[in-house]
């Protein structure tokens, strides 16, 4: 049998694919940025030909630097941005649009028309979702409603409409030659379309949206034999066998497949999964009920999550729209020039603020201010952020599940950050433990595909993966850890009710 798995890692902001043995240590990587392109206030938009021709490019890069061909590859996995939105006509391959990026908030009119009737959780006993511009069903509607001649060829038949996974899918099983459109149960789930417990597109909600169900892909698991790669691949006939999205992939690869244990993401924005087994807990608390991963014909395993939707994306907005500092790795350094933030916050509300919130006329704040602050506070402020908000949303877990994380298992960019680190363990009061592997989302879908073709037997195969790296435990005194979160929160509603009719 072949000896490695290779991983499409389709992120938000870069492509990338990782090839990783059986122990799930990485062997080689290819890498590639796609541009960000804001057309507008709130509009975030990628190139899906550009994330295409992107991936093709990785996956040649990763064989090439560990010196392998197509026969050394058992499986093919697929993780990616989940709610970020592709719809391209079946029969030239093309997108009728730029693919609009999960961060967008232009569909903001279109959630409240639908909210209209029944309030922003009309649907979310069914999908578990609240009504936001965050998810990827108001973004096809747009798409439908803006751009010439979309809503006659979907009504023909002729549109297809794929979160990046089955846009990647489609294209390497061939595209206009015979491609596969599928998704599975994590994307869907992440659509505002997908009955929680049929694992199905929902009909009467498609009626609302006035979205043909023609354009939607298949729902299947997240791992299975979907279909092959084509023959103009560098992967040709290669079974691609795993599709997660990829905070569910990184808890995946965190090994956290039982009820109760969880993971935080942290990236482009912050996600916290908390795996609920096979039972649909309804948040009370502002969390999202979505699904886990299922594993071929065995029952799905739900998780409840919080989203946040800007974390490391602060941190690239000092280097490129500030100029603060010259790299992302510099702001650590800069924070730890001076000993705390000196009374200042930042609550980085760019798209509004996502969980436990929900206030999409949010918008960014700084407060505190005074003569005395330089940029080294301000780059301190800018990494406290991600962890105040960590800790909103793991209260909001700890109260929808009844039991306190006793640690958090933690993966991304932003771990390599100990200052941040050692900060959100003393915020939290529970130790934070960074795997040996952090390329966690990677890994989630190469373990879901190698499962499918039987690369690895079973769970217990990955669990014997997973080692530790690191462990911060808490070291803050009681008090300054209350006040801190009290100021936190009062800075949380100096962001509130910004945007009305005439500010956007």
């Amino acid at each position: 049998m072949a000896d490695y798995v290779i991983a499409i890692d389709q992120g938000t902001t870069s492509s990338r694919a990782i090839i990783f043995d059986k122990s799930g240590s990485i062997i080689s990587t290819g890498q590639l940025e796609h541009e960000q392109i804001f057309p507008k206030a709130g509009w975030v938009e990628h190139d899906p030909m550009e994330i295409w021709n992107n991936t093709r490019e990785v996956i040649g890069q990763a064989l090439s630097k560990a010196n392998l061909t197509r026969h050394d590859i058992a499986a093919v996995g697929i993780t990616n941005q989940r709610e970020t939105a592709v719809v391209w006509d079946k029969t030239t391959g093309k997108p009728v649009y730029n693919a609009i990026v999960w961060q967008d908030t232009r569909t903001q009119s279109i959630v409240d028309r639908f909210a209209a009737d029944g309030g922003v959780e009309r649907f979310k006993p069914k999908v578990g979702l609240p009504l936001a511009t965050y998810f990827s069903g108001t973004k096809i509607v747009w798409i439908l409603e803006n751009v010439d001649g979309a809503r006659e060829k979907a009504d023909a038949g002729d549109l297809l409409f794929g979160t990046t996974d089955s846009w990647v899918l489609w294209n390497l099983t061939g595209g206009t030659d015979g491609g596969v459109h599928v998704t599975d149960v994590t994307n869907a789930s992440r659509t505002l379309f997908m009955d929680l417990e049929t694992l199905q597109w929902d009909d009467e909600i498609l009626s609302v949206f006035n979205v043909p169900k023609s354009m939607l892909p298949e729902i299947k698991s997240s791992s299975e034999v979907y279909g092959h790669a084509h023959s103009s691949s560098l992967l040709r006939e290669t079974p691609i066998a795993g599709i997660l999205g990829d905070q569910q992939a990184a808890t995946f690869g965190q090994a956290a497949f039982d009820t109760g244990e969880s993971k935080n993401t942290y990236g482009t924005g912050n996600f916290l999964i908390f795996n609920t087994g096979e039972e649909i807990v309804h948040s009370k608390n502002g969390l999202l009920t979505t699904l886990g991963y299922k594993l071929g014909d065995a029952k799905p395993h739900y998780a409840l999550e919080g989203s946040i939707a800007v974390t490391g994306s602060l941190i690239q907005w000092l280097r490129d729209n500030l100029g603060i500092i010259k790299s992302a790795p510099e702001v650590e350094t800069l924070a730890t020039t001076v000993d705390d933030n000196g009374g200042v916050y930042i609550v980085p509300a760019f798209s509004g603020l996502f969980a436990p919130y929900w206030r999409p006329e949010a918008r960014g704040v700084i407060v505190g201010l005074t003569r005395f602050v330089n940029k080294g506070h301000i780059a301190r402020a800018a990494l406290e952020a991600t962890a105040f908000q960590t800790r909103e949303v793991l209260d909001a877990v700890n109260a929808d599940s009844g039991v306190d994380l006793t640690e958090l298992k933690v993966d991304g960019g932003m771990v390599a950050n100990d200052a941040l680190m050692q900060f959100q363990a003393d915020i939290l009061n529970v130790p934070v433990v960074r795997p040996v592997v952090a390329e966690t989302t990677a890994l989630g879908a190469a373990y879901a595909a190698g499962l499918a073709v039987g690369f690895w037997e079973n769970l217990d195969d990955l669990r014997g993966n997973w080692q530790e790296d690191k462990r911060w435990e808490p070291s803050m005194d009681e008090g300054d850890r209350d006040r801190q979160i009290r100021l936190w929160k009062k800075a949380v509603t100096k962001s509130f009710d910004w945007v009305d009719e005439d500010v956007q």
